[in-house]
Formats: structure tokens, sequence, C-alpha cells
């Protein structure tokens, strides 16, 4: 068995704060990798539903596929969450809409669009009035599908994960370490 080694701060605080300013620094990659890990894992989702594709995310929350156990918490305050779902097809004016909830959420943010509308228009493809969200959003994982499985939007879930622990989070998405 081998001995667990740590440090253990007694005395003065300006103390503790210079030799755990040290510590960190050593061992700045173990720092990042924690915070990526915990970014990673606490997606919190505000839900811009504006088609059917909202149904299969009612599905994914639901107990059968539980999308919790995953990391993924429900919020409904643009404030509070850090990754924006956008479920179906966007009007023009919708997308304004979208956008403003995209700028209101916190760094670092992320998005997901669900749905054969949301890629590409699906059946509206020809409209007038339809705007693609990866036109207006810097869409990281797109969902296909019409309408898209829970399994599919679970296996998103996983992809903008890999996608977090792979890349510096911070430092590409406004704000350096």
């Amino acid at each position: 068995m081998g001995v667990a080694q740590g440090r253990i701060f007694l005395g003065k605080v300006e103390e503790l704060l210079r030799t755990g300013m040290i510590y960190l620094v050593d061992n700045i990659d173990l720092v990042k990798s924690i915070r990526d890990w915990g970014i990673s894992y606490s997606l919190w989702p505000v839900h811009f539903t504006t088609s059917c594709c909202g149904c299969e995310i009612g599905a994914t929350s639901g107990p059968r596929f539980d999308a919790e156990r995953f990391g993924v918490l429900p919020f409904f305050s643009p404030r509070q969450c850090n990754l924006l779902l956008v479920e179906g097809t966007l009007t023009k004016k919708m997308g304004k809409a979208a956008r403003i909830v995209y700028e209101q959420m916190p760094e670092p943010k992320f998005v997901i669009a669900m749905g054969a509308c949301a890629l590409d228009g699906g059946i509206f493809w020809n409209s007038y009035n339809i705007v693609r969200p990866h036109e207006i959003l810097p869409v990281d994982v797109f969902i296909p599908g019409c309408p898209p499985r829970p399994e599919g939007v679970i296996q998103s879930v996983f992809m903008l994960q890999d996608k977090i622990k792979r890349e510096l989070v911070i430092g590409e998405w406004g704000k350096d370490n």
C-alpha cells in the first residue's frame, strides 16, 4: 500500500495563501483539468423550445433516460445556465430572442442545436422566415433527426463533455486563465 502524500497548512493566513499559491502554480495542469472536469459535468441547459423537439428533451429528462446522472441539470433562467438547447425551427423573430438569451448566459457557454429544422430548416428549408442557429450562434454540437431520439441528446452531451475536456475552455470562450 502506498502512503498518501499531502500538505497541511497551519499558521498565518498570508503564509497559507503564499504556500497555497506556490502549490497551485506548480500543479497548474492539475487545477485546469479539475476545472474542465467540473465544467463538463455541470451543464445546466436553458431550453429554447420552438418546435416539436421539446418533447424529446422531456423524455431525456424523464426517469427512463435520466440526463441528470450525466451532469445535465435543468434550470430555467438564462442567467444561471451555461448550455443553450435550440430545439427545432428558429424564425427570424425567435432568432433575435435566442441571441438575447445567449448573451445573458454566463461564460463559458455552449450551444446544442437539435432536430432537422435546426440543422437546415427541415420541412421549412425554403421558407423566407427561417434562420439556421449556426448563422446567429456558435453551435458546438448538432443533433440530427426528426425528431431526435433521447439517446441522440445524451450522445450530444457526451460529445460536448469530451470537447470541453479536450480544449482550454476558459481561454477559448473569452476569459484567460
